[in-house]
């Protein structure tokens, strides 16, 4: 028997709480997996740029797709800086505390690496609610995502990863083997369980001519960097001299994102072709890479989504910097030449063919059966919430000796 507010029931109570769009395309399946599991009762909680027109209100997608939202938390700041994303934080919190405290789930699922996922995880761990967490292990040293990922990761209590070098590293960082699974990223399911559009349904999806080549460009503020756009100028200086249209996606609502959206459309009003769009849905999205030239950003979904469709990526810069890559990803300095040399060598025959036959390393599109089938079976005991670390290899004693 689980327990949920306080009283007991024949299910077990699993709350997901998602943010934005950037995390709901991952979550996508093992919320439709969970939904059909008879012994869960789903609880799903939408809050942050979920909630905001400015980032296009994507909760109501969620509601489209027929999940029932739980809670609506606003708690994203209009701002543009550091200190809106650490208020959004502490407004999350405040929040999040009177839902989890009156639900009371058995388990709370969180994803990736976004700073507001840190509200959840905090609550949850005073609330004694166990937490797992999808897709930890990676490296991005070039956004505060790994300091937020490596903090969710030591706050949760069963993993899900995308690579096995990731689950080698929470194992390395003192997390018992039989909590971390190796899944693969959901947001490959997609691919496995979605028809993709055609060219010609995507041209008329999108009210768009995709006869000429194009290029995805998804381009995130470098939040590592106390000015998020220092890169930017090169990125943007490297665009206008390549003739492909260009179709931007919205960055996330980091510190800097305004003032990149600006950015972008007046780079698109002054070229006159291409477009920017604040969502896609993901299988327009997917559609969108399938049929592309090239990508072109600082975006994690030019390093875990591109490889499925063995499409040239352009990574730019320090963000994704150490993530895990396969042969398609081309990393740039942030530097005018440096992001043209590598854009010519990712359009080029030799380039391309050398892909052929590919593997993506971040799965295939069968991490979400996995997840909810953990998320459904693992036992609710004391054991879960109370994690045990490894004891040290050397000598102690020698070591501080060594050291008085």
């Amino acid at each position: 028997m689980a327990q949920s507010g306080g009283h007991l029931t024949s299910k077990r109570t699993i709350v997901v709480v998602t943010s934005s769009r950037a995390d709901y395309c991952h979550l996508y399946w093992p919320l439709r997996e969970l939904s059909q599991k008879s012994g869960v009762d789903l609880r799903i909680i939408a809050f942050g740029p979920h909630l905001s027109p400015e980032f296009g209100q994507t909760v109501r997608q969620v509601e489209q797709d027929g999940f029932k939202i739980a809670a609506k938390i606003e708690c994203l700041l209009s701002s543009d800086s550091d200190v809106g994303m650490a208020k959004t934080i502490g407004l999350a919190c405040l929040g999040l505390a009177d839902i989890l405290g009156q639900l009371r789930p058995d388990l709370l699922v969180i994803i990736a690496d976004r700073y507001e996922m840190l509200a959840p995880a905090s609550v949850a761990m005073a609330l004694r609610i166990p937490i797992a967490h999808i897709e930890g292990g990676e490296i991005t040293e070039g956004a505060i995502d790994d300091q937020v990922r490596n903090a969710l990761t030591k706050m949760s209590h069963i993993h899900f990863t995308s690579t096995y070098l990731a689950r080698q590293r929470l194992i390395a960082m003192g997390e018992e083997e039989w909590r971390v699974h190796r899944t693969g990223s959901p947001s490959l399911d997609h691919l496995r369980h979605h028809r993709l559009l055609t060219r010609k349904q995507l041209e008329c999806r999108l009210n768009l001519d995709l006869q000429a080549p194009y290029a995805v460009v998804a381009y995130h503020p470098v939040t590592m960097m106390r000015d998020t756009l220092l890169e930017a100028d090169a990125l943007f200086t490297a665009l206008s001299n390549i003739p492909e249209q260009i179709m931007f996606c919205y960055p996330n609502a980091d510190a800097g994102s305004r003032a990149l959206i600006d950015r972008a459309r007046r780079f698109l009003a002054a070229r006159k072709h291409g477009r920017i769009w604040t969502n896609l849905d993901a299988v327009t999205y997917w559609s969108l890479l399938r049929s592309a030239k090239l990508f072109i950003g600082n975006s994690s979904s030019g390093i875990m989504e591109t490889p499925s469709f063995a499409l040239p990526a352009v990574n730019v810069g320090l963000r994704q910097k150490g993530r895990e890559r396969a042969r398609n990803v081309l990393d740039a300095e942030p530097s005018v030449n440096a992001i043209l040399a590598k854009i010519n060598i990712a359009r080029s025959a030799a380039f391309r063919n050398s892909l052929d036959g590919m593997e993506n390393p971040y799965g295939n599109g069968t991490a979400a059966g996995i997840i909810a089938q953990v998320l459904t079976d693992i036992p609710l005991s004391a054991d879960l919430l109370f994690k045990h670390s490894p004891q040290p290899q050397e000598n102690i004693h020698e070591n501080t000796a060594l050291c008085s």
